[in-house]
């Protein structure tokens, strides 16, 4: 079910029957695994049951989750990008990813931008939160030209700190 269209993007559900070959792949670029982390998805099996324990049960349980990405001309996936509840946050967090040959052509800010006015107008979001690794710059970066700010850094998990973000809407 598409949520979002842009000029160029088409933004809807992730589905385990039709997105797992792609989600596989996303998930185990070198870049995904460096900075987001490692979900231990093995398989296209692994990633259709990934797709329905996280991304769908977040449809189900918050109302957002994160999202496919397609290009609108020819629905190619290239990425996704939504918003994850955490237990630990008191808003949501915008995250987004994209596969490394669809990087640097303005894919994840368009996405972001249009996500967080869905945010906005449609879940009623005042303020949402931002992550990213402690070096992942390019990431820091796009969120600062969506009028993120850098707020600091947070210990998630034992040895895993950080930068945190934090907008207005």
């Amino acid at each position: 079910m598409s949520i979002i269209q842009t000029e160029r993007l088409n933004i809807r559900e992730l589905d385990s029957a039709a997105d797992a070959e792609f989600i596989f792949a996303l998930l185990n670029t070198p870049k995904f695994i460096k900075y987001i982390g490692d979900r231990g998805v093995r398989s296209v099996d692994d990633a259709a049951v990934f797709i329905e324990d996280r991304y769908r049960q977040s449809y189900h349980d918050h109302g957002y989750g994160l999202y496919a990405v397609a290009l609108r001309s020819d629905n190619s996936q290239i990425g996704m990008c939504g918003f994850v509840k955490r237990d630990n946050f008191d808003f949501p967090d915008i995250g987004f990813a994209f596969l490394p040959e669809c990087e640097r052509m303005g894919y994840g800010f368009e996405s972001a931008e249009a996500m967080l006015e869905y945010g906005r107008e449609k879940l009623g979001f005042s303020h949402v939160l931002a992550i990213t690794s402690q070096d992942n710059d390019a990431s820091g970066k796009l969120l600062e030209k969506l009028g993120f700010v850098y707020s600091k850094l947070l210990e998630m998990t034992a040895g895993d700190t950080v930068k945190l973000f934090e907008a207005d809407l």
